[in-house]
């Protein structure tokens, strides 16, 4: 029965030349947990003489089962009840929150089941008002029970923890002297959650357990206020952290952006698991510092640490921001070897970095081989598409997509609108914003009104660029700086200088440090031969200490990654009698 083989189990019993009436008993009970009602029902009619065990299986039975009022009937048929019987259909009652009948039925009960030997009833009551937020007579049950019971104490502690009465929590916990090591981690994890973590920190101090769950949990609190420097500095002198404690305080630097404390740290830790290990390639990654991540990669195969699909999904990243395909294709061999490829974590972060490093093809195939997609799958294809330019390709995987169960969300829209721009389809950007907004009720942000503005823009429709920044407006939405970037950028293609005059000031208001803002409106100026303005703007760019950062590239070649600046003549690999000719470059930034 407790296996599920109800038929076997009926098979043994229709055997047995005996039976008695712990076998029938065992039969009802087995019905009732594999949810054969009727078949307890049918079984009850033919015991010979049932016992008041018998019957307490059946209200337990029916209970579990639901139904309540089928239980009540039994209990008030049974001739003779023991404390079994009255706690089962007490607790049935306040399980379904029917906390006023299990309060009559307490009250019926006899006297002699209310001793100090049987609390369990007590307990339930207490509990059962506790949870429905009656407490002060909750309260009044717990003072006038015979024993105080550390459950019915944790209940109440509980109770009102989530009201937010701490104080009241924390004198019942002080007067208990039934406290056990859920009392402690209770009102500790109650304070830490309230923002008290000084009594909570000396709470714990006090504690006679330290539950390492409970100080990991009050130091992530203490870090989340920026303190991670100084719960560095106390963990040092106290023997309470374990690895998670370690692991903690490096995420809390990185989140600080003290990458170079959270390194230091890790370096200074003799033992290593797959979580550390998984939270520096992340931070590493995030924070710049690719390529020691990708040391870091190397190192855990070293150590022996199997790669989990976290660490596939940092490192896959990493590639992608480099980028760098020739080690992504590496990485993607291995995801294959340890069977992860099925996971659609690491499928999604193959896609990605497949699309970012260039390779559309190998994208599309990590996307069609997944067994299922999610709406990161099918931004990641359909932003990979947009990004290269590929605006047919990327609609085409957005109208499968809204084929799909899986509906689009914000960044779906972006790709989408970004694919329209790049292939100048300047209808379907405006029906599919539209779509965005009326069908999937999604409320358009900066970065959607970015793409479109930066649609009509492209095909000199600025005056009506500008009626959807005056949507924007009426949205309740402040105009980004980005708008504003791209009504410029179509200024400079369609020599609007009025409306480009306009877009640059509005840049400059936001970022006044901004030095392609200054050389794009000289330039708007001088195109249509008004010298004086633009020599005004270059001067204006050179009294605020503004400078023209150089243009910087990235290309890989011969399994390794090489930056240069423009008119930099200090790279190791310069040669002034050289002629190099780059082939389609990662990435360039001007």
């Amino acid at each position: 029965m407790k296996s599920g083989l109800v038929e076997e189990a009926e098979n043994l019993f229709n055997e047995m030349p005996d039976r008695n009436i712990v076998t029938w008993n065992t039969m009802i009970n087995g019905y009732f947990k594999n949810g054969e009602k009727e078949k307890a029902f049918s079984l009850l009619g033919s015991i010979p003489q049932p016992d008041i065990y018998t019957y307490n299986t059946v209200i337990s039975g029916l209970i579990q089962v639901g139904d309540l009022s089928g239980a009540r009937k039994v209990f008030d048929k049974m001739d003779s009840r023991d404390i079994v019987t009255w706690n089962s259909i007490i607790a049935g009652y306040v399980h379904k929150g029917v906390i006023d009948e299990a309060m009559q039925l307490f009250h019926e009960m006899p006297v002699g089941m209310r001793g100090k030997d049987t609390v369990v009833s007590w307990i339930v009551m207490v509990s059962g008002l506790a949870k429905e937020g009656r407490l002060v007579e909750a309260h009044k049950f717990y003072e006038k029970m015979p024993v105080k019971d550390s459950h019915a104490c944790n209940s109440l502690i509980a109770a009102y923890i989530r009201i937010g009465e701490l104080d009241q929590a924390e004198d019942l916990f002080r007067k208990s002297e039934q406290k056990d090591s859920d009392s402690w981690r209770q009102l500790i994890n109650g304070l830490v959650t309230c923002g008290r973590l000084s009594g909570a920190f000396s709470l714990y101090l006090e504690s006679p357990e330290k539950c390492h769950t409970t100080w990991n949990s009050l130091l992530l609190k203490l870090m989340e206020s920026g303190a991670t420097k100084p719960v560095h500095a106390f963990l040092e002198k106290l023997p309470y952290g374990d690895i998670v404690s370690w692991t903690n305080i490096i995420i809390g630097y990185f989140r600080e952006g003290e990458v170079g404390a959270a390194v230091s740290l890790f370096y200074s830790m003799h033992h290593l698991d797959l979580t550390l290990c998984n939270v520096m390639i992340c931070g590493l990654g995030e924070n710049g510092l690719e390529e020691e991540g990708i040391k870091l990669f190397t190192r855990m195969k070293e150590l022996g640490l199997s790669p989990d699909k976290a660490t596939f999904t940092s490192i896959l990243t990493i590639c992608s921001e480099l980028p760098a395909l020739c080690l992504g294709k590496q990485v993607c061999v291995h995801v294959f070897k340890t069977g992860l490829n099925l996971t659609i974590e690491v499928c999604n972060a193959m896609i990605t970095m497949y699309a970012r490093c260039g390779n559309m093809t190998s994208a599309l195939l990590s996307f069609s081989s997944m067994p299922s997609h999610n709406v990161i799958s099918w931004n990641s294809i359909i932003s990979g598409f947009s990004h290269h330019g590929l605006g047919p390709q990327a609609l085409e995987m957005f109208e499968e997509m809204r084929l799909s169960n899986v509906k689009p969300n914000e960044l779906t829209f972006i790709a989408v609108l970004s694919a329209c721009s790049h292939a100048g389809l300047v209808e379907k950007g405006k029906h599919y914003f539209n779509y965005m907004k009326d069908e999937c009720f999604l409320q358009p942000t900066g970065g959607h009104y970015t793409c479109i503005v930066d649609l009509l823009g492209r095909f000199g429709l600025i005056d009506e660029a500008m009626s959807f920044i005056d949507r924007m407006r009426a949205d309740g939405l402040e105009v980004p700086v980005s708008v504003w970037g791209a009504i410029l950028g179509a200024c400079r293609v369609h020599r609007n200088v009025e409306v480009g005059a306009v877009a640059a000031e509005n840049v400059l208001a936001i970022e006044p440090n901004r030095s392609g803002t200054y050389l794009i409106l000289a330039e708007l100026y001088a195109s249509v031969e008004r010298l004086n303005e633009a020599e005004r703007v270059l001067t204006r760019m050179k009294n605020s200490g503004v400078k023209k950062q150089p243009g910087c590239s990235w290309i890989e070649m011969n399994n390794g990654g090489c930056a240069f600046l423009s008119g930099d003549k200090s790279h190791l690999e310069f040669d002034v009698e050289a002629r190099v000719e780059i082939v389609q470059p990662c990435w360039h930034s001007g």
